[in-house]
């Protein structure tokens, strides 16, 4: 039956995995700094590290299907978020081992790259996943969930927690909703999604009508936000981040903590 993924479901990885595609940034880079010389494809958005020389597959929501399979892979890297369950079944109606992450959390986050690493790719732990633990190790209290709560009702001076809103595309607006890492990486930081209890995880919003936030925080992906790109739609004050350091998981993890923090400190 195989190993099983984030969802569940059996993997038929064969003992010796030396051929892995790629279908997420961000577990392309994991890979890619654990063993670099397993990855034979990634996506076009696959941006890290930078000198990543490996046939590309088109995009994470559109891959040629064709060309992974072409590619031989051992096993199919790929996230229940970021690609289509279509493309996966059609990858594994094809005989490819196919291995969905899933995490919603910084520690589940955590967890499966760990799980990914030695059960997909049969590799050992590497030691900047171990980094990476460490950065998040003591992280701060949980706060509440939306700007209901107590901790909202009591007001961020009083908690020493923050209200904000996630925006990740315009036209139209779209932010962090319900269960996400981003969410719960924000979290770990003192801020609290003020959508956290919407009945999604990426819902449409209007700027001059969402639930009371004292802080916007604008990722450069999906949407590329910037200074003069995003934070003149909001009243409160915005705080432009590197999206990667924001919402993938893998190496940056080891960074992100202390720069994000440093970042959301300059609003």
């Amino acid at each position: 039956m195989g190993d099983r993924d984030d969802l569940g479901l059996p993997v038929d990885v064969p003992p010796c995995v030396e051929r892995v595609v790629s279908l997420v940034p961000s577990l392309t880079e994991s890979l890619a700094l654990s063993a670099p010389g397993l990855l034979v494809g990634a996506t076009d958005w696959c941006t890290h590290p930078a000198d990543l020389m490996v046939p590309r597959v088109r995009g994470t929501k559109n891959p040629d299907l064709a060309a992974v399979a072409a590619l031989a892979p051992d096993v199919v890297l790929a996230n229940a978020e970021e690609n289509r369950e279509e493309d996966l079944a059609a990858l594994r109606a094809a005989g490819l081992a196919v291995w969905v992450t899933a995490p919603v959390t910084v520690d589940g986050a955590l967890d499966s790259l760990d799980r990914m690493l030695r059960l997909a790719c049969r590799l050992s732990r590497p030691r900047w996943l171990d980094d990476a633990c460490q950065a998040w190790s003591d992280a701060p209290a949980a706060g509440g969930g939306s700007g209901g709560d107590s901790a909202g009702e009591r007001g961020p001076a009083a908690t020493g927690r923050r209200r904000g809103l996630v925006a990740i595309w315009r036209r139209p607006w779209m932010a962090v909703g319900r269960d996400t890492f981003t969410g719960d990486v924000l979290r770990r930081l003192g801020v609290d999604n003020v959508l956290a209890d919407s009945p999604s995880g990426y819902p449409r919003f209007d700027p001059v009508d969402v639930a009371p936030h004292d802080l916007v925080v604008l990722p450069d992906e999906p949407y590329p936000f910037g200074p003069d790109d995003g934070p003149e739609a909001f009243s409160a004050p915005a705080v432009c981040v590197s999206g990667r350091l924001l919402t993938w998981y893998g190496p940056s993890l080891v960074a992100a903590r202390t720069e994000l923090a440093a970042a959301l400190a300059r609003d």
